[in-house]
Parts: C-alpha cells; sequence; structure tokens
C-alpha cells in the first residue's frame, strides 16, 4: 500500500488523527505481511538445487538469499543475488523473479528516488538487484569482479585468478580445425605420473587436489598450442566474423577431481581452452571422432596408435631444449614425407629391397602421385588459412610457415614428392632435400613449434638439438621401429 494511499485512507476515517508514528507503524505491519506472501512464493519458485532461503541479513530480517553458494553446490548462473525486500518495500518497487530463463528483473531507485539502470551481467545475463548501499567494502581477497558480476570467494579460501582469464565459454567456430590434446602433452606431468605409477591412482588423486593451486610447467605442445593462439588473432583481425579457426581441446583419461588444477594451469597461462574432455581412467580416444578432430597430440604413445588406428591424424609428442627461442608471431609446422605427409608405399620398398631399387622406383613412377599419408590432411588445414593472409596481401608477414624435411635424395626422388604436392593443390614454403644427413642441425635453424616423423631415430636425432618432435607411429616404420 502506497503512502499517498495509506494517507487518504487515515483522513477519510472519521475520529482518526493523522500523525508520522501511525502511518509509520500501518506501513511496518503491511510490509511484514507482504513479505510473508512474497518469500513464500519464492521458496516456491525454486528448485531442490536452487532456492531461496530465510537468512537474516545484516539487521534485516525480511531479507533473502540464495545459500547455494555458501552451501558449496553452486548449481547455476544467479548465484550471488541478493534479495533485500525491507528497502525494496520500503521504495514502493516491485520484483519479479523468472527462474526458468534465470533472469531476475527489479524496477529500482535510489535513495532520491530517482531511477537507476539494471546492471547486466555478461556470463549470467541477469541483473544485479544487490543495492549498493547496503554492501560493506569487501576486502581486496574476498571478491571480484568480472563482467559485472561479483565473484565471492569463501572465507579462507584461495583467491580467484586473474579477470584476464575469467571469460565467458565461447562458441564453436562451425568449420573449427579442432586439435585435440592431453594434459601430459600440453603440461610436464611427469612427477604426477611417477606417483601415479609408484602409488596407485588414490594418492594420486589425493595429490592432484591437495596441489590444485599450484601451476603446471609447460610440457612439449605448450609452444605449439600458444602459436596456434596467434594464428587465430591474426585471423580474427583481418577476419572479425572468421569461423575457420584453430579449436584447442584438453583431452586426458584424468578424473574430473584434477580438472580444477588443469583448469587453473590453462588460465594461468592465458590459455583459449574452453572444452574439456575428462574420462575418469577410460580411453579418451573414442571421443575424438565425436569432436572431430583434425589432430591428436599425446605423450602417450599406446594411445596415440590407437587413434592412428581409428584414421585419426595423431603423434606422441617429445619436449625440446626449455631455453630455446622459439618465434612468437609465426606459427612453424615440419613434415616429414614418407609416412607422414605421404603413404609408406616407397618406405616399403627402401626397406625390403635397399635404396637402389628405392631410386628406380621414383624413377619410373616419378608422374604418378604418391597417396596420402596420415598428416595430409593437417598440411592441407594449413595451407587453407595461408591463403586467407595471402588474399589480403600478407604472404610476406603470414603467421604460418610450412617446411617438408625429407631424407630423400633431389635427384634422384625429389621430383615425385613437389609433382605430388601440386596435383594436390598443396603448397610448402620450404622443402629441404638431405639424401640421408641428419636432419638435427636444420631443424635447429628452422626451430618448428613441431616437427612430425615417423622414424623414432630421426626424432631422437631431433631432440639432441633440442627440437620440439612428434612420432607418426605409421606404415612400415612401426615393422623396423617397434
Amino acid at each position: 500500500m502506497s503512502q499517498t494511499s495509506l494517507k487518504q485512507k487515515k483522513k477519510n476515517e472519521p475520529g482518526t488523527r493523522y500523525s508520522k508514528e501511525s502511518l509509520d507503524s500501518e506501513k511496518r505491519r503491511d510490509s511484514e505481511k507482504s513479505g510473508i506472501r512474497l518469500s513464500t512464493q519464492m521458496r516456491h519458485a525454486g528448485t531442490p538445487s536452487h532456492s531461496l532461503r530465510c537468512r537474516p541479513m545484516r539487521g534485516h530480517p525480511s531479507c533473502r538469499r540464495c545459500l547455494c553458494v555458501a552451501g558449496g553446490t553452486s548449481p547455476c548462473r544467479t548465484t550471488h543475488i541478493y534479495i533485500h525486500m525491507c528497502l525494496l518495500w520500503e521504495q514502493g518497487q516491485q520484483i519479479t523473479m523468472i527462474r526458468g530463463s534465470q533472469e531476475v528483473s527489479a524496477l529500482k531507485t535510489n535513495s532520491r528516488g530517482a531511477f537507476v539502470g539494471n546492471q547486466w551481467s555478461r556470463t549470467s545475463r541477469s541483473p544485479s538487484t544487490r543495492p549498493r548501499s547496503v554492501d560493506k567494502p569487501r576486502s581486496r581477497n574476498s571478491s571480484l569482479k568480472v563482467g559485472g558480476a561479483a565473484m565471492v570467494s569463501a572465507p579462507g579460501s584461495p583467491s580467484p585468478p586473474a579477470p584476464s582469464a575469467l571469460r565467458p565459454p565461447q562458441p564453436k567456430p562451425k568449420q573449427a580445425i579442432t586439435v585435440a590434446v592431453s594434459s601430459r602433452a600440453l603440461f610436464n606431468m611427469v612427477d604426477d605420473r611417477r606417483i601415479y605409477e609408484e602409488e596407485g591412482l588414490e594418492k594420486y588423486m589425493e595429490y592432484q587436489l591437495t596441489n590444485e593451486n599450484v601451476v603446471l610447467t609447460p610440457g612439449p605442445a605448450f609452444r605449439f598450442v600458444k602459436a596456434l593462439q596467434h594464428v587465430n588473432a591474426r585471423l580474427r583481425e583481418l577476419y572479425p566474423d572468421e569461423q575457420d579457426l584453430f579449436d584447442i581441446v584438453l583431452m586426458t583419461n584424468n578424473h574430473a577431481q584434477v580438472g580444477v588444477r588443469l583448469i587453473n594451469s590453462v588460465n594461468h597461462y592465458g590459455l583459449l581452452i574452453d572444452r574439456f574432455c575428462l574420462t575418469g581412467g577410460k580411453s579418451p580416444i573414442g571421443y575424438l571422432k565425436a569432436y572431430l578432430t583434425n589432430l591428436y597430440l599425446s605423450a602417450d604413445s599406446e594411445k596415440v596408435q590407437e587413434a592412428i588406428q581409428a584414421g585419426i591424424a595423431s603423434a606422441t609428442m617429445f619436449d625440446g631444449a626449455r631455453d630455446m627461442a622459439y618465434c612468437d608471431t609465426q606459427l612453424r609446422v615440419a613434415f616429414d614425407g614418407d609416412a607422414v605427409l605421404f603413404s609408406d608405399e616407397s618406405e616399403h620398398i627402401a626397406k625390403e629391397h635397399g635404396l637402389d631399387k628405392f631410386f628406380q622406383h621414383e624413377t619410373m613412377f616419378e608422374n604418378k602421385p604418391l597417396a596420402q599419408g596420415p598428416l595430409k590432411g593437417f598440411l592441407e588445414d594449413l595451407g587453407r588459412l595461408q591463403k586467407k593472409f595471402y588474399a589480403k596481401d600478407e604472404r610476406l608477414l603470414c603467421p604460418i610457415r610450412t617446411y617438408l624435411v625429407t631424407a630423400r635424395s633431389a635427384a634422384s626422388s625429389g621430383a615425385r614428392v613437389l609433382k605430388t604436392l601440386c596435383r594436390w593443390g598443396l603448397e610448402i614454403d620450404e622443402a629441404l632435400f638431405l639424401a640421408g644427413a641428419p636432419k638435427g642441425p636444420i631443424l635447429v635453424k628452422i626451430r618448428p613449434h613441431i616437427f612430425f616423423d615417423d622414424q623414432m631415430f630421426h626424432i631422437e636425432g631431433a631432440q639432441k638439438f633440442g627440437t620440439i618432435t612428434a612420432h607418426v607411429p605409421y606404415g612400415v616404420s612401426e615393422k623396423y621401429n617397434p
């Protein structure tokens, strides 16, 4: 009942003396009755997992707050909404709660009766109805404002991540190039793995929970992922609505309890990884096709072999020199030829009949394109993105550069390789034919973020020079290099 109507009622009642005290008393009784009705409606509007429960707040016995966060459940988005009913009723305001859309709207006025606009959260898409005049200043470590939404930490809990790491989830681009990376490839988890192997799963999980705020150090795929993100940023500069981007998925067989430490580490380094797949001890390979994976990188050779057999381009990651300087403005990817970009048909001849037969075979079939290998599709993806930069006259400044580093000889067997690439409609920026010479010294000059090869002999040789390598267990090389 408004103050004006209350005055009118008092004036019309015979024998009743109008006074400010009687008005205030009447208003309080009316507010308490309305408060009972409104609190009942709101309690019925909530679900079992999200309810507004009675809780006196700072001397306001009629106020309510959501206790999901206080209880540790936090199942919904509107977790920090405070409804100060006594203030709302005093100012004659109305509140409407829509539970299905997670929206709370209120017609708000300040203490002087002026209307105040709603403040919307970019994450929950719901306005805050908590009057600022009631709040007491919080300590710097107790709350963090991100995108207009207050994120409150419980007393004694660690501070939230930096604002740059907290962002609303980005929608998956329709034409994304999905690169799935295991946690052990993205981060250095050698010590964690040792605890798992020596002390068992329970001790491993206990260790991860205890150290969930200890940031993991970078692993072999870390620099590669950072370079992919730089390409995305450059593409968005030239094409603001571009959908053909790299989409990183963190895929691991860790249990969900380990996810907090992984999330904290991802946010710490500013990695744009929103899609996680934690399979709780089971192999994640079955999810690769569901994620439409274009490339899978792991530190587990058995899982990589399983993915290769499932027809997914995959490689086992090995770390390089940590003090080596890698280019921050250009993604550099180096490929071996046979059994990586191309099939292993020529490799079969070289292994079974020797180099002379191999040279004769390549000369005879020089004009016949080689069949595709497991990484041909990824080279196509890189080439497609390169052409987008070329279309903007950015060929010399293109943030992607590809290399073919092969043990083939240019004179005797190189022509078939180049003609095959031309027939496929693919460009390679640099082709280096080494004629059997070690690849390590050449790779040191290139400093690729990743080098794909099918033979462990070349992988180990490149590792000695500090190169980040990726072993592709495909074809005849597995027979001779088990």
